[in-house]
């Protein structure tokens, strides 16, 4: 990060609003981040802790329902946190639950109202999950061929039909997405060319034990870019459109990923709901004929994780000392890569960038200086952060990471040299 770097020089208050948008409010106004009027350091017992707000979680199913057309449901993908007070909370938000493993469907079906509809995604499905979903009437987002004819075997053997929908992998992935699941060779969903001969074939996949209930949709995650994301879903419906021409299949269910991103790096801004509410609307209505000429009412869900998730958790860590080396200032804290391994640039990414930290007291005071930080472990692989804008910090003084509430804590080592576990707390 250099001077030039938009943060620099700005207050937590500021980076807090470029980084959340609607979503800051729920982290307090005062000198201190808070929740309720109390702040985080003096709410929270003790470091490193991730924190995830009720409010804010709220905030985000609600603001995303105002501008999807009222008759698409949402569905919570728990993999982006797992977090079991989380995903109860979530249960009384969403219409559904997507499942990554047999453990997190057994913790959807414990949390799960009576009408929400569960799925399970994911290549490499064991015969244990697969069994699981058929015995509870979870719909299987089938990735292979040779999975569908593994799931026709268990639903031999237990006696019932699988609900199966068909993981698409379409022939363009998400333009300025994150991580791209779709286009080219991947090893997640059945390549959309195979898809048509699999829908002439569904009545004898009836006959194999296969309830095929609808298709899966998903190019890419993390992206920043509302036009793509609106031509992406309008690309889906091309072929969605073309297949009902050719096949005659209508789906019952559809579930699409549209990829929606979160602000994690200096520079980005949060997606703007209003201006991708023209491509929701589209993507109902396309949804909507595509029904009603097969007479077929189509229950469409968007799957989100991240987007529902990252804004409402923060990562607490403490300065444990100050130090200078040949002309470098290094806050070294309590947390580190264990807890919070995207924070370090080791979970997906190419090159490491700056997240927002935020000096959990201070939040009224500008960054006047650039530090690097570092956290306990004995590994030049532990950083948090690298020429970081921050007002002047001390031992004992707290720190915040946004966007913390998703594929943090779940997706990293705890275990890593036998460090203590960051405690999480749902306030």
């Amino acid at each position: 990060m250099t001077p030039s770097d938009p943060q620099t020089g700005a207050t937590g208050r500021q980076v807090l609003a470029q980084t959340l948008g609607p979503l800051a409010d729920c982290w307090g106004s005062e000198r201190a981040l808070s929740i309720d009027g109390q702040p985080l350091s003096a709410r929270i017992p003790q470091t490193p802790a991730f924190l995830y707000s009720r409010r804010c979680l709220d905030q985000a199913v609600a603001e995303l329902r105002e501008h999807l057309p009222g008759e698409m449901g949402i569905h919570y993908a728990i993999k982006a946190n797992p977090f079991a007070p989380l995903v109860r909370h979530m249960a009384g938000l969403v219409d559904g639950f997507d499942c990554a493993s047999l453990a997190e469907m057994r913790l959807a079906q414990d949390v799960a109202q009576p009408d929400q509809r569960l799925s399970i995604a994911g290549p490499a499905k064991s015969r244990a999950e697969h069994r699981f979903a058929i015995e509870q009437g979870i719909t299987i987002n089938a990735e292979s061929i040779g999975e569908i004819e593994r799931i026709a075997a268990v639903a031999q053997t237990v006696g019932r039909q699988g609900r199966v929908a068909l993981r698409v992998n379409p022939p363009f992935a998400l333009k300025g997405s994150g991580m791209h699941m779709g286009g080219g060779a991947r090893p997640f969903g059945i390549d959309s060319e195979a898809i048509p001969a699999l829908l002439e074939r569904r009545h004898q996949l009836v006959e194999a034990g296969i309830d095929l209930v609808g298709l899966h949709l998903f190019a890419g995650s993390q992206s920043l870019n509302g036009e793509a994301i609106g031509e992406a879903l309008g690309a889906w419906m091309d072929l969605l459109e073309d297949w009902q021409s050719n096949t005659g299949f209508t789906p019952r269910e559809l579930i699409v990923g549209p990829g929606l991103g979160v602000a994690y790096h200096p520079g980005e801004h949060p997606l703007d709901l209003a201006q991708l509410a023209p491509a929701f609307s589209r993507l109902g209505k396309r949804i909507a004929a595509l029904g009603e000429r097969d007479g077929i009412p189509i229950d469409a869900r968007l799957e989100l994780g991240r987007f529902l998730v990252a804004g409402a958790g923060v990562y607490l860590t403490r300065v444990v000392d100050r130090k200078v080396s040949r002309g470098t200032t290094y806050l070294l804290c309590d947390g580190g890569m264990h807890h919070h391994l995207a924070l370090s640039g080791n979970l997906g990414a190419v090159l490491r960038r700056n997240w927002p930290l935020l000096a959990v007291d201070r939040m009224d005071e500008p960054a006047t200086e650039e530090v690097d930080l570092a956290g306990p472990l004995c590994t030049p692989l532990d950083v948090l952060g690298k020429s970081q804008p921050l007002p002047p910090l001390a031992p004992g003084d707290w720190l915040a990471v946004l966007q913390s509430g998703g594929y943090a804590a779940s997706a990293s080592p705890h275990g890593f040299l036998s460090r203590e576990t960051a405690i999480e707390y749902l306030i």
